[in-house]
């Protein structure tokens, strides 16, 4: 029986420079999404949302508790994902957390309907993730272990990562207000949503 998403043995590469501008597109896209999810208080999923509620807690600046809380995940990138896909992920890791300590400063709203803010998170990071993903990159922590359950046992990353978030957003519960909660969870599932469907290595075979 054939492998439902069947890959090319010699799929094309990105060059150097198709590497580059596709980053910086997705990480700024993926920046200016969480910079709404912090404006209005709420959390998210991932590693990212991970950060967010360590940051609400403690004070901390997300920017170096998301930095640091990615550090562990760089070893099972190495062994099980490779060189290239480990210093690029790091490289996206370290340039968002810079992004994220300045974009805050230089984009405020006076006025964010929640609701409106959550769909556009979802969409834009949804698509931010999108891009590392496709440049054989991530952004570190629970990115790895979705993309290597994806590769290794053909589970579909979003929903790796939907599971994780289902676990953090159950203790979410006990820490923040129901419908910070709800409306952090929208934003989550649209995010994931963009994922599962969009990211699919028959459709898209560039490494």
């Amino acid at each position: 029986m054939p492998a439902p998403y069947p890959i090319p043995q010699d799929p094309p590469k990105h060059s150097a420079l198709e590497d580059i501008q596709g980053f910086a597109i997705a990480l700024l896209t993926t920046a200016i999404g969480l910079t709404f999810i912090a404006q209005l208080g709420f959390i998210t999923g991932q590693t990212a949302g991970l950060a967010l509620v360590i940051s609400y807690l403690t004070g901390w600046s997300f920017s170096w508790v998301f930095w640091i809380i990615n550090i562990p995940f760089y070893a099972l990138s190495w062994l099980r994902m490779g060189r290239e896909f480990t210093l690029k992920s790091v490289a996206c890791v370290t340039i968002l957390s810079l992004l994220m300590s300045v974009i805050p400063t230089w984009m405020h709203f006076d006025t964010l309907n929640p609701l409106f803010g959550v769909v556009a998170f979802g969409v834009l990071t949804g698509y931010g993730l999108l891009g590392t993903f496709r440049h054989k990159g991530s952004l570190g922590g629970l990115g790895v272990v979705a993309l290597y359950a994806q590769d290794r046992f053909g589970i579909r990353a979003g929903l790796v990562q939907l599971g994780f978030d289902a676990v953090l957003f159950g203790v979410a519960f006990f820490f923040f207000a129901p419908e910070r909660v709800l409306y952090s969870l929208l934003g989550a599932l649209i995010l994931n949503g963009v994922i599962a469907f969009n990211h699919r290595r028959d459709r898209y075979i560039a490494a």
